[in-house]
């Protein structure tokens, strides 16, 4: 049976087509997120992007995992936009969360968690997820994302909390002073991904001390506000994301330093998601 997977974060969604386990087609697209886009807008982006790159009659079942697809009305808006551009109505859409977990742990126990443009967690008992600190997104939470580091970055600059050298180079870099910024986070689209943006400038000066301060500070919150909760220390810490793979180091040393065991890192959840469902049919 062919069967098409989809995995949507924020900033960029990966649909892959595949029969038996083997992939078929493979497509990109700009990411999709119900909770902070409408029906028209996702089903805007699948008509432009996705529509005439993938053959929309193939697919006999859709698996749909995306940032923002934990709540039935987020739900709803994302199952419309799919059903106006597929012809199956066998449509299956569950969080990015679960996807991890999935591609993560297998039918195995552990604490999956994402870190790319936002950030969640869950513990997993090898079927479902069990238990899950909302994220709250990048106004009210997301700790350890991209986001997260961005908003940091900018707000440590503007504070004077970094010395004078990293600030001038940042906002020299970037073209932007206090102005621009407060334009750019309260009166442009999807600021979270504009925040998120700035995490290579962060890459880049990650050997410069208060960077690297930052940056572990900013880990050491996401494990104590998402992962610790769930009193399973004793079990290894997977993750998933681009945060994940660019920061791998400042992560281990923030779990370190909370006594806390890091697993498998790895960028998508695409290959373990193959593997599941595959095994599933």
């Amino acid at each position: 049976m062919i069967i098409l997977i989809a995995d949507s974060g924020s900033t960029k969604t990966d649909w892959v087509l595949c029969e038996n386990g083997e992939i078929v087609s493979r497509v990109k697209t700009q990411g999709l997120n119900p909770t902070i886009q409408n029906t028209d807008e996702i089903l805007a982006v699948l008509e432009a992007e996705l529509k005439d790159a993938l053959d929309t009659t193939a697919p006999k079942q859709i698996y749909f995992y995306g940032a923002g697809c934990a709540y039935e009305n987020a739900n709803n808006r994302m199952r419309l936009a799919l059903e106006s551009v597929f012809t199956t109505k066998e449509i299956n859409i569950s969080s990015d969360l679960l996807a991890a977990a999935r591609a993560l742990c297998g039918h195995e126990e552990g604490i999956a968690c994402i870190l790319g443009t936002g950030s969640n967690s869950c513990l997993y008992n090898g079927n479902e997820i069990t238990e899950n600190t909302p994220s709250l997104g990048y106004i009210l939470g997301d700790e350890g994302s991209g986001a997260h580091l961005g908003r940091q970055l900018v707000s440590d600059c503007i504070k004077k909390q970094l010395k004078k050298e990293i600030r001038e180079k940042f906002m020299q870099q970037y073209n932007l002073d206090v102005a621009s910024i407060l334009e750019r986070v309260y009166h442009t689209p999807l600021p979270n991904r504009w925040l998120a943006s700035l995490t290579p400038f962060i890459l880049e000066n990650r050997n410069n001390a208060d960077i690297h301060a930052m940056v572990t500070s900013c880990f050491i919150q996401f494990f104590k506000r998402n992962v610790m909760v769930y009193r399973h220390s004793w079990l290894p810490i997977h993750i998933i994301g681009g945060i994940g793979i660019s920061f791998a180091e400042e992560i281990k040393e923030a779990a370190e330093s909370l006594g806390l065991a890091i697993g498998n890192i790895v960028e998508s959840p695409m290959e373990g998601l193959i593997r599941y469902h595959s095994n599933n049919q």
